[in-house]
């Protein structure tokens, strides 16, 4: 790691200083900053934080030598996650960007694969720019303010973050394993050479140094200035609630369940749950009032057909979609209550018209849902004209439209939204059930149930058993596409089954291995192989130290 390292913070200043303000651009060219210079003062720091912003999203390539195009950032992370989990669901075989790889358990599980290098080295590129900012800050020789202080608490975010990351996709899960011996990731702290490489670290020790970043990103925004508005773009830089919500989520993942509770109600605090007409509108904009935290996509640095919405959006103008159209499980549509809004986003009795559909009942003749063509070419056009898109796009039965382009049928960039109030809600309604507090889980549970579904009634789960149950039921549906199915499996020592209970939908020839998987406790294929890269460059890693 210590060459990628070295290039990695090169990487950072670099897209600094391309990445800077229009008042900055109007007097400091950008050719003209040199790396000292990026660290010299408050203004010039700022735009190393920029960087780490729009790192998030953009295309490998440009964040680290050795990047590939086929992987922007968060834009391929964050569904990967439901992805992986069979959440999301694909209705026909395509494979734009590894995506049916991904799918099918045929990339995480390969040291060599584009997957494990890319997100290694990703997160690790954001520990080399969040060092870098926190080392600044704290070698003594800057005059403290609220500014830098701001600063300092977002890179302690940054880092958190992605250890938090690498450690549940490279680390045993921390409730199903033993954390004190189970291998963690490398702990990394340098911002200048000479470089030196790290052997895994211990679960435990990540999750202490999370936990100590956390608390340290809390201290310091404590003490500084506040985040600039609730716009989209303001809600990419992190703040005071996002490293709450991050001290939730680590929490719940090692069952510290007061912990968890608690930061969570901390989290939400400003972020109104949102009504039907917002739930419904798409998910593409961090302008949405749950919203704590998401990367604001300009169109100036738009991935195209590498986005978040290419992957899953049944309303993105690209091959992935109109060939694929992404549909949810079955068992869990079918569960949704009539009187829950959030069901009419996945359209059950959508036609099937693609005739290459993986369950082979596509095209009208093949589809049991319609008998009469005329039917079935209007519930096409109805469908086409809601939804803003054309007989270009297939569609299936089960389909969803709950992320959908703020311009349909075409290829815009939108926001990628990381964290919102509603996930609080049920990580507070988790921890307190977890504790045996059945009234304190209801209550969390109430304000988010009783906006969605009009029939609401928290109290007929009055035992720890129906809460979880029903819990897991609710973060299923509330965070359905949003990236957490991964994780939320590991923490509950869930397989997946997609033949159980009637089915999901998928099928078993196109899911191949991936159709069933056992639990994580024992099986190991959910621990994504450390890169074979990284075992040949560092010292400190050898073969024996592959999951």
């Amino acid at each position: 790691m210590i060459k990628n390292i070295k290039l990695m913070l090169f990487v950072v200043l670099g897209i600094a200083i391309t990445s800077c303000e229009e008042d900055f651009l109007e007097t400091t060219p950008t050719d003209a900053i040199s790396a000292s210079d990026a660290l010299a003062n408050e203004e010039n720091m700022q735009l190393v934080l920029n960087g780490l912003h729009r790192g998030l999203y953009s295309q490998s390539q440009t964040i680290f030598p050795g990047g590939n195009t086929a992987r922007a950032g968060n834009h391929y992370w964050v569904p990967l996650g439901d992805n992986l989990s069979g959440e999301l669901i694909h209705s026909a075989n395509a494979n734009n960007l590894g995506w049916r790889d991904e799918m099918q358990w045929n990339s995480h599980t390969l040291p060599t694969s584009l997957t494990n290098r890319i997100l290694w080295y990703h997160r690790y590129n954001i520990i080399a720019g969040a060092n870098l900012l926190i080392n600044r800050v704290n070698d003594g020789t800057l005059t403290q303010s609220e500014k830098l202080n701001e600063i300092l608490g977002q890179a302690h975010t940054y880092r958190a973050y992605a250890y938090l990351s690498l450690v549940q996709h490279y680390g045993r899960g921390y409730l199903i394993g033993n954390p004190a011996s189970d291998p963690g990731v490398p702990i990394l702290f340098s911002s200048e050479a000479p470089f030196t490489s790290e052997p895994r670290s211990t679960v435990q020790q990540i999750y202490d140094q999370i936990e100590a970043d956390l608390n340290a990103a809390i201290a310091a925004f404590e003490n500084a200035t506040s985040r600039p508005g609730g716009g989209a773009a303001a809600k990419s830089q992190l703040n005071i609630d996002v490293a709450y919500g991050l001290m939730a989520r680590m929490a719940l993942s090692k069952g510290d369940w007061q912990t968890a509770a608690d930061a969570a109600i901390r989290a939400r605090q400003d972020y109104p749950i949102m009504n039907e007409a917002d739930w419904k509108s798409g998910f593409n904009t961090n302008e949405l009032p749950e919203v704590i935290w998401g990367s604001n996509v300009i169109a100036a640095e738009t991935t195209f057909f590498r986005s978040y919405f290419y992957l899953m959006s049944n309303t993105f103008n690209g091959s992935q979609i109109r060939n694929n159209p992404k549909i949810a499980d079955r068992r869990l549509v079918d569960a949704i209550p009539d009187t829950d809004y959030r069901k009419d986003v996945f359209i059950i009795g959508a036609p099937n018209t693609n005739t290459s559909a993986a369950n082979g009942q596509g095209g009208f003749g093949n589809d049991p849902n319609f008998t009469d063509e005329a039917v079935f070419d209007a519930a096409v056009d109805s469908l086409n004209a809601v939804y803003g898109i054309t007989t270009r796009f297939n569609l299936h039965p089960y389909m969803h439209f709950k992320m959908k382009n703020a311009n349909p049928g075409s290829i815009d960039p939108d926001d990628v939204i990381y964290m919102r109030s509603s996930e609080m809600y049920l990580i507070e309604a988790e921890a307190k059930a977890m504790m045996g507090d059945i009234a304190g889980a209801q209550a969390a549970l109430d304000p988010l149930g009783s906006e969605r579904d009009s029939a609401y009634d928290s109290s007929v789960f009055n035992t720890q058993e129906l809460l979880m149950e029903h819990i897991k039921f609710q973060r299923r549906l509330e965070l359905w596409g949003e990236g957490f199915g991964y994780t939320d499996k590991i923490r509950w020592d869930e397989g997946i089954d997609h033949a159980a209970d009637g089915g999901s939908g998928a099928s078993a020839v196109l899911y191949q291995e991936a159709y069933q998987q056992d639990r994580p406790s024992i099986n190991d294929d959910w621990i994504f192989k450390i890169p074979q890269a990284e075992i040949d460059a560092n010292p400190n890693i050898g073969p024996g130290d592959q999951n």
